[in-house]
Formats: structure tokens, C-alpha cells, sequence
């Protein structure tokens, strides 16, 4: 099984964690059939278009299913910009693990130490929260998108369609966790938690002087020339070339289905804002197991899993997930659910064989059996 790993969902509340694992050699075939038929399903069963990219040993395969825009009938596009969701928690660990690297934080720092008096309230308790706590989600800090009034304002139909261009700054987004008591005791279970990406997106301006996204820039979108990634912060539109995203925005999987491509996308923060393209995810997760962002060192830490209860072939690293799928194989990356966009980027653990797809609707469609088909054949 998978755990999805998002902001929005099918039942128009956040989601949790998802994907990953070691590798074995995964079996490549040429032609990808087994994949594109699982992506004709997805379309089936509801998703309005899907756009998809692999890279094996027999070259880089891309290919579309159904459309991407509903009213014009208009295909989506191998080369399509979409929004990521939680795929950016990859991005912002890399970052915190390099500036560990460079001896600048260490993971066992607590949030205190660099937002002294943030977390705190409501048994909420930041001296004993650590950044290695944010980043694999044994913080037990809520989940701010679970709080109810916010699921109202942001993904049900009314809220969404008065609000989807506010402005909302990250000490708001932690404010709100706050005001739940935390699930657990730090260090002591599991539960995925947006709250923790956001924090840790704090701690890296707070270390650095300057914002997430410019440290996401210059240190891996630049490096890598992922010309089709990009964080947008308070920027509403998706760029071109793009497709229309659209969502049920409703608890339901039925009824009116609504465009919601336009949004401002400060209310997922550094725990799900970016933009990018399936060639540039794959770029990335292959980079990234290869070696060439990390040092062997952080590369270690962050590939050091925890188990997820009630998903026993999935275990959570720091902000990569770990995935043994049907046939043996393992593979590494992470999901991503925001409004009308559920995207996986993923790759087996020697950076061979990765896998990088977008659905643009947030309600129907199976994306395990998409990531089934191309890492085994079914």
C-alpha cells in the first residue's frame, strides 16, 4: 500500500506520507506499456489527464493520457509545469542537510535554539523538538491543515473559492497547529505533519539569513538547471507550458467539478509550494541518490527511516520515503497532493530507473498502480 502525502485530498482535508526504499535492480522495459495502460485507468476512473516521464537504461519514455482542460478538450503535455504539493519537503530537507554539512546546524539542534519561544503553549514545547524531529514527522506537532476551520476556508467549495488568493504567513500556519494540543510526545510515534516543513523552512532563513526559496534556488534548482522548477511564494498562476487543475472541492468524490488552477500557494508554505515538471523531479531524485547534493554523510541521515504504523512496506527518512513495492523492488522519493494536482517522483536507490507523473484532479485515480506498473511490470 501507499500513504498519500499532501495538503488537499479526495476528502478535502489533508492528507498524510507516502512512497520509497534500498534498491534492487528494477526491471526495465522498453515500451512502458504496463504504465501507460495503468495511466488510461487513472483517466477511467475519473482523473481528467495525466502527464508522466521515465528514465531507464533504455533512455528517457514520456507520455499523456486524457486531457488538460476540460473545456477546451486541449491534451496535457509531456512537458507540463505542475504544482508538487509535498514533493517540496524533499527540497527543504536537502537544503537543511547541506547546511548540516557545512557544519552550520546540526539536526540535533532544537527548534527552540533557532525560533526560541515559537513552539510553545498547549503543551506544544520547542526545547525538546528537534530539526531531525521536523524533518522525519516524530515532532508530534498537528498538522495545521487537519484543523478544521482551516480544511473549511481552504479546500471546501465556499472557503476555497472566497480565500484562494489570501496571503498567509508561516507564523500563521504554525499559530494554528498551536492551538491543538501535539499528538504525541516528541520522539515517541509517528504522524505526518505539514506544520513541521513549515518550521523547518523557518529554521533555514533563521540559520541562513535569507528565505527557503532562495536557498532552494541557489543550491539545487540552479545547480541541477531545473528550468521548469521554481517556488512561487505568493504567485497565483501556474506557467506555461501548463494544464488546467481541478478538484471536486468537497468531501465527496461526485458533483461539480471546479477549475482551481489560480491560487496563492503561501497556504502550503515551504511544506508544499513548488512548482516543477517531471523531467526536472526526475533530475532531482536522481542527483540526489547519486550523491550529488549531499555528502555520503547526510545522505545516510536523511536515507535513516522510521517505520509507519498500518504501512508496513513504507518507512519515513527525513523528508524522502522509503517503498518496498509487490515485486521486491524499493524506491525513493515522495508524493504530493495540492488543489487539482497529485504528482509522485521516485527512483530505485542507484538513481537507474526514476519515475516522475502528474494527475490534475485531486479525487480519483489509483497512483500506486501507475508506480506498480513501471517498477514491475503490472
Amino acid at each position: 500500500m501507499r500513504v498519500r502525502t499532501g495538503l488537499v485530498g479526495a476528502t478535502a482535508v489533508a492528507i498524510a506520507a507516502t512512497l520509497a526504499g534500498p534498491a534492487a535492480a528494477a526491471p526495465a522495459r522498453g515500451d512502458h506499456a504496463p504504465t501507460r495502460q495503468a495511466m488510461e485507468a487513472a483517466v477511467r476512473d475519473g482523473v481528467p489527464g495525466v502527464t508522466a516521464t521515465a528514465e531507464d537504461r533504455h533512455g528517457v519514455w514520456s507520455a499523456t493520457a486524457g486531457v488538460g482542460d476540460l473545456r477546451t478538450g486541449a491534451p496535457r503535455s509531456a512537458a507540463d509545469r505542475y504544482r508538487v504539493g509535498s514533493i517540496t519537503k524533499t527540497f527543504v530537507s536537502t537544503v537543511l542537510l547541506q547546511l548540516e554539512a557545512e557544519g552550520r546546524l546540526s539536526l540535533d539542534d532544537t527548534v527552540d535554539h533557532w525560533l526560541p519561544g515559537l513552539v510553545r503553549g498547549n503543551g506544544n514545547d520547542g526545547t525538546r523538538i528537534t530539526v531531525r524531529r521536523l524533518l522525519n514527522h516524530t515532532s508530534g506537532i498537528f498538522n495545521y491543515t487537519a484543523d478544521e476551520d482551516f480544511a473549511r476556508t481552504h479546500f471546501l467549495k465556499d472557503g476555497f473559492l472566497r480565500h484562494r488568493y489570501d496571503t498567509m504567513k508561516p507564523e500563521q500556519l504554525v499559530a494554528i497547529a498551536l492551538s491543538h494540543r501535539p499528538d504525541f510526545a516528541p520522539g515517541t510515534s509517528w504522524n505526518y505533519s505539514n506544520t513541521n516543513y513549515v518550521l523547518a523552512g523557518m529554521v533555514i532563513e533563521k540559520v541562513t539569513g535569507h528565505s527557503y526559496a532562495s536557498q532552494i534556488r541557489d543550491r539545487i534548482i540552479k545547480p541541477l538547471g531545473l528550468h521548469a522548477t521554481s517556488v512561487p511564494g505568493t504567485t497565483v498562476t501556474v506557467p506555461r507550458p501548463s494544464s488546467r487543475a481541478y478538484s471536486k472541492l468537497a468531501a465527496t468524490t461526485t458533483g461539480p467539478t471546479y477549475d482551481v488552477t489560480a491560487l496563492n500557494p503561501s497556504m502550503a508554505s515551504s511544506a508544499g509550494e513548488m512548482i516543477s515538471d517531471n523531467a526536472d523531479l526526475n533530475r532531482f531524485y536522481t542527483a540526489l541518490l547519486r550523491g550529488r547534493l549531499l555528502p555520503r554523510k547526510q545522505l545516510r541521515e536523511m536515507r535513516t527511516t522510521v517505520r509507519i504504523d498500518g504501512a508496513p512496506d513504507i518507512a519515513y527518512g527525513l523528508g524522502l520515503l522509503d517503498q518496498k513495492l509487490s515485486c521486491g523492488v524499493h524506491v525513493w522519493g515522495h508524493d504530493g497532493g495540492i488543489h487539482g494536482s497529485a504528482s509522485s517522483a521516485l527512483t530505485t536507490a542507484d538513481g537507474r530507473h526514476s519515475l516522475s507523473f502528474n494527475f490534475n484532479g485531486d479525487w480519483a485515480g489509483n497512483s500506486e498502480a501507475v508506480v506498480e506498473a513501471e517498477f514491475c511490470g503490472k
